[in-house]
């Protein structure tokens, strides 16, 4: 018995996109594009009318704006988004506003002149796509409990020394899993690295809304940075991030390279690097996230004797990477992701 297609509602202003979107999601048997709307008023009736599974929205429109429909939208009928955005500094803002407000994934907008990389933006779009019909959606709340800026949660580690570091990866959904988990975290907390897949000026973007809401300083790491308890480094969206020493102090080291687990940044990478380097010292977390990047070097930083942590799959918007992990014996615990933080200071002074 054949399973039914996944139905699709293409929203955007551009007829052009409109239609390379329609032609490359239909070049999968298993998507059909149900209908296509020029901005949120017309969606809004041909959600209605036709019922689809996932939608594809552009960030930036005239009329109502993508996030003001997004946040309506989430709040009255939550359905699985996939934001379609430009990669400007803009359209990153914008676009981690969506996923905080509930969109499930982003993917860049299609440029009229990438026949050299339709192929890849092909297979791109459909994973997210369908990945988006199966993953976990929420009511819109309007977050009043945001962290102030350098308020600290009540409880304090006592650490002041730097033989710690705490290791995190992540994917889809990963964003809100990341500022769950960080906003929970006292200022005195070991150093901590962080790859999210993420593109470049997204990755920046992501750090500097991390630090306004955050106990914690928060920023890209740098080539060479040194690790420091009350810090958070952001693996850059083009490079790998690994840890590394120099003499008795932790190092950022960024580096280029090819894909490692169809990603760069990889959360292998991350994670391998924290076990060679810090073994027992270390803490691993992998969150929500399609695939099954991260779920190896989790069991790396296990096999050191160092503690490990797996998002469980209720709260997981996608159970692929921390599933994963949690298939392979990788992870110790297995939580929600509003007990991570407690968790993480618990294991840190055990």
């Amino acid at each position: 018995m054949n399973k039914p297609k996944v139905k699709v509602l293409v929203i955007d202003d551009s007829a052009l996109v409109r239609k390379i979107l329609k032609e490359i999601l239909e070049s999968s048997p298993d998507i059909e594009v149900v209908g296509t709307a020029p901005d949120p008023l017309v969606a809004r009736n041909k959600i209605k009318q036709l019922n689809p599974d996932v939608l594809t929205l552009d960030v930036e429109m005239p009329g109502m704006d993508g996030i003001t429909f997004l946040k309506n939208l989430m709040r009255l009928r939550p359905m699985p988004v996939v934001m379609v955005s430009t990669l400007t500094e803009r359209g990153a803002g914008i676009t981690l506003e969506a996923l905080e407000v509930g969109a499930v994934d982003f993917i860049a907008k299609p440029k009229f002149d990438f026949s050299h990389e339709i192929h890849r933006y092909t297979e791109q779009i459909i994973r997210k796509v369908r990945v988006a019909a199966r993953a976990k959606v929420k009511p819109y709340k309007p977050d009043t409990t945001a962290v102030p800026k350098r308020t600290a949660p009540a409880s304090s580690i006592g650490f002041s020394t730097t033989d710690k570091v705490i290791a995190i990866g992540a994917s889809t959904g990963g964003t809100e899993a990341i500022r769950a988990v960080l906003t929970a975290l006292p200022s005195d907390s070991p150093g901590i690295l962080i790859t999210q897949h993420i593109p470049p000026k997204f990755s920046e973007r992501f750090a500097e809304r991390l630090d306004r809401l955050c106990a914690l300083r928060v920023s890209e790491a740098r080539d060479g940075e040194p690790v420091v308890p009350g810090r958070a480094y952001i693996a850059p969206g083009d490079r790998h991030l690994e840890l590394t020493r120099n003499g008795a102090r932790y190092v950022c080291r960024l580096r280029d390279g090819n894909s490692v687990s169809g990603h760069k940044p990889s959360v292998d990478v991350l994670f391998k690097s924290v076990a060679r380097v810090a073994g027992a010292n270390a803490m691993g977390v992998i969150l929500t996230g399609m695939g099954a990047d991260g779920a190896e070097g989790l069991g790396d930083i296990q096999r050191t004797g160092a503690h490990t942590i797996a998002q469980d799959e209720q709260t997981s918007v996608v159970w692929g990477m921390p599933g994963e992990a949690v298939k392979r014996g990788n992870a110790e615990k297995v939580l929600p992701i509003n007990e991570i933080a407690s968790a993480i200071v618990t294991g840190l002074v055990a």
